[in-house]
C-alpha cells in the first residue's frame, strides 16, 4: 500500500477534477466513488476500480490484484474528497460507453430530459432497479449520472442498470427497431390515465419538474399518460413520477392487482 501526505500529489489533483468537472470525467474516461459502499457495490457488481484512496484505520473489502491502494491522513482526505463529511474511502473506476445498443430485449424503459438535478436522476436509477427495470435513457439537459451526487443518490443501482446517453430522435428510431411504445408524462386534451395504460412493455419519458418534455419529444411520442394526483399537489419529480409509471408495469406484469 502506497502513502501520500501531499495534498499536491498528482493522483490526489486527477481526483478532485474528476468530482468537479464533467468534461474532465468525459475525457479521462473515469469516475469518483465516494463510500465504502458505493466501493463495495462497485466490486460485487464486476466493476473494478483502478485505484483506491483510504485514510488509516479503514477496513477495506478485497481489492482485485493490481489495484493501486493508497492510504492518505484524514486531512489529505477531506482536501479530496467530494464529500462534506468524508467516510474514509474514495475510489476511481472506468466510465462505460454510454451508447445505447441497436436493439433493446427489455420490457420496461425510462428515459429522463432535461432532468438536471443529480439526486433526482439518481433516485429514478434506485426506482428503476427496485422495480427491475431495464434500463435509463437521458436525453440532453439531464445530469451527469457519474457525478459523484448521482452516483451517491443512486446508492449502487448505477453499476447494476445499464444508463444510455442519446438524443430523442435516436431514442425513438431504436424503440421502433425493438417494437416498444413510447409514453411521455404530460398533461394534453388526448392524455390517459396511467392505470389504464399497459405499461409491461414500454418506454416512459419524464421531463424537468419546472418545464416537463420538450415538444419535440412530444410529437414523437406514441402517447402521453399522467399521474392522478390530489388536486393539492401541484407536480411529481422525475424520482417519484418514475416509481408510479413502473409500479403499474411491475403491478400488472407480475401479476399483482
Amino acid at each position: 500500500m502506497d502513502r501520500i501526505t501531499s495534498r499536491a500529489n498528482p493522483l490526489l489533483s486527477h481526483i478532485r477534477r474528476l468530482s468537479s468537472d464533467a468534461a474532465y470525467r468525459r475525457q479521462s474516461g473515469q469516475f469518483v466513488g465516494d463510500s465504502p459502499k458505493l466501493l463495495r457495490e462497485a466490486l460485487q457488481w464486476g466493476v473494478e476500480p483502478a485505484c483506491v484512496v483510504c485514510t488509516e484505520g479503514v477496513t477495506l473489502p478485497t481489492i482485485p490484484e493490481g489495484v493501486r491502494v493508497v492510504c492518505v491522513p484524514g486531512d489529505v482526505m477531506a482536501s479530496v474528497s467530494p464529500m462534506k463529511s468524508p467516510q474514509g474511502v474514495l475510489f476511481t473506476g472506468r466510465i462505460p460507453a454510454l451508447t445505447p445498443p441497436e436493439k433493446l430485449t427489455g420490457r420496461r424503459y425510462v428515459a429522463l430530459e432535461g432532468v438536471q438535478d443529480p439526486g433526482n436522476v439518481g433516485a429514478v436509477l434506485r426506482t428503476l432497479d427496485a422495480f427491475d427495470g431495464d434500463g435509463l435513457f437521458l436525453l440532453p439537459g439531464c445530469a451527469d449520472p457519474y457525478s459523484p451526487k448521482t452516483l451517491r443518490s443512486s446508492m449502487g443501482a448505477l453499476f447494476r442498470r445499464p444508463v444510455w446517453s442519446c438524443s430523442a430522435s435516436e431514442l425513438c428510431r431504436l424503440l421502433q427497431r425493438s417494437g416498444l411504445p413510447l409514453y411521455g408524462a404530460a398533461l394534453r386534451l388526448d392524455t390517459l390515465d396511467a392505470r389504464t395504460v399497459d405499461l409491461t412493455r414500454a418506454a416512459v419519458a419524464i421531463g424537468s419538474e419546472g418545464r416537463g418534455l420538450s415538444q419535440e419529444l412530444l410529437a414523437l411520442c406514441d402517447g402521453t399518460v399522467r399521474i392522478p394526483m390530489s388536486p393539492r399537489c401541484e407536480s411529481l419529480n422525475a424520482a417519484v413520477a418514475a416509481s408510479v409509471l413502473l409500479w403499474e408495469g411491475y403491478r400488472v406484469s407480475d401479476g399483482r392487482e
